[in-house]
C-alpha cells in the first residue's frame, strides 16, 4: 500500500512538476518567510531541505547557510527545482532523489531540517518524523510546514475527503494535536507551533493537481452540498452564478528541536 501511493504521489508531481514550481501558494506566502525567520539559519549551517517540490524553501534559505541539500522523491520536480534555484545564481544547493521515510543521511548530519507541504503525501509521517531527529544535529531544528485539517470530526473527514478526490497522492493532512504527538513522542522538544490561514481558488487548486472537468463537477457539488457549518468553517465562497469561487484551509509550521 505505502509503495503504490508513493508512485502515485510520483505519477502526480512528475506530470505537473512546472504547476509547483510556479504555484503563488508554494512560491511564496507568510508561512514560508515565517520558516526562513524562525530556521536560526546562519553561514556555517548545512540544511536538508526533505520533499523540496518546487526548490522554494532551499531557494529561500541558500543565500543564508554553507550548503542545502534539495532532497525529493521525484526526479522530475528536482529537476523543476534544479532549474528555478540555479536560475537564481544559488551555487550551495545540492539535489538528491530519495525516500523522506528512509533517507540515506549520516546521523547528526544536519543543522537544519525542513519540510513544507509535503508531508501530507507521505504514508507514514512516524518514520519521516524519526528520519528527520535522527539527521538533524543535537540543538538543530526541524522546520515542518503542512496543510492541517482540524479536530473536530466532521471537519477532518471533509477535508481530507476532497483532498483525496483531488488528488489521489493525498494520504493525510494530519490535526495539530497528532502532529505535537509524532513529533514529542520522536524526541523532539516544541519550540513554537503557528497557524496560518490557507485560501484555495477553486479553478487553480484542481487544475494544479490536473484534475478533470468531470472530477472537478463532481468534486464541486460535493461541497455545495455540504453542512452549512462546514462551508461556514472553511469559508466556502461562491460567485454571482453560484459556483465555487474558493475555500479557506489551514497550515501550521511547527519548530521543533533536537535536545543537546
Amino acid at each position: 500500500m505505502e509503495d503504490s501511493i508513493k508512485q502515485q504521489a510520483q505519477r502526480q508531481f512528475a506530470k505537473n512538476a512546472a504547476k509547483y514550481v510556479t504555484s503563488p501558494g508554494h512560491a511564496a506566502g507568510e508561512d514560508l518567510a515565517y520558516l526562513v525567520s524562525a530556521s536560526g539559519a546562519e553561514k556555517h549551517m548545512d540544511v536538508l531541505d526533505i520533499a523540496t517540490g518546487g526548490g522554494h524553501t532551499a531557494n529561500a534559505l541558500a543565500p543564508l547557510v554553507r550548503s542545502v541539500i534539495a532532497y525529493d522523491l521525484t526526479e522530475e520536480m528536482l529537476a523543476a527545482a534544479e532549474a528555478f534555484i540555479t536560475g537564481n545564481g544559488w551555487t550551495n544547493v545540492s539535489f538528491e532523489k530519495g525516500d523522506a521515510e528512509k533517507m540515506p543521511f549520516s546521523d547528526a548530519a544536519f543543522d537544519i531540517v525542513t519540510c513544507r507541504i509535503a508531508a501530507h503525501h507521505f504514508p507514514d509521517v512516524r518514520a519521516f518524523v524519526h528520519e528527520a531527529f535522527r539527521v538533524v544535529k543535537p540543538g538543530g531544528r526541524l522546520l515542518l510546514i503542512d496543510n492541517t485539517a482540524a479536530e473536530k470530526d466532521e471537519y477532518d473527514h471533509f477535508y481530507n475527503d476532497i483532498e483525496k478526490k483531488r488528488d489521489q497522492s493525498h494520504f493525510r493532512a494530519w490535526k495539530k494535536t497528532e502532529w505535537l504527538r509524532f513529533l514529542e513522542t520522536a524526541g523532539f522538544r516544541i519550540e513554537s507551533a503557528v497557524c496560518f490561514l490557507k485560501p484555495f481558488q477553486f479553478t487553480v487548486w484542481c487544475e494544479r493537481a490536473g484534475l478533470t472537468e468531470e472530477k472537478a463537477a463532481l468534486l464541486e457539488k460535493q461541497m455545495l452540498d455540504a453542512p452549512r457549518d462546514i462551508q461556514r468553517f472553511f469559508s466556502v465562497e461562491k460567485d454571482q452564478s453560484g459556483r465555487i469561487a474558493g475555500f479557506t484551509g489551514e497550515s501550521a509550521c511547527f519548530c521543533a528541536i533536537r535536545p543537546v
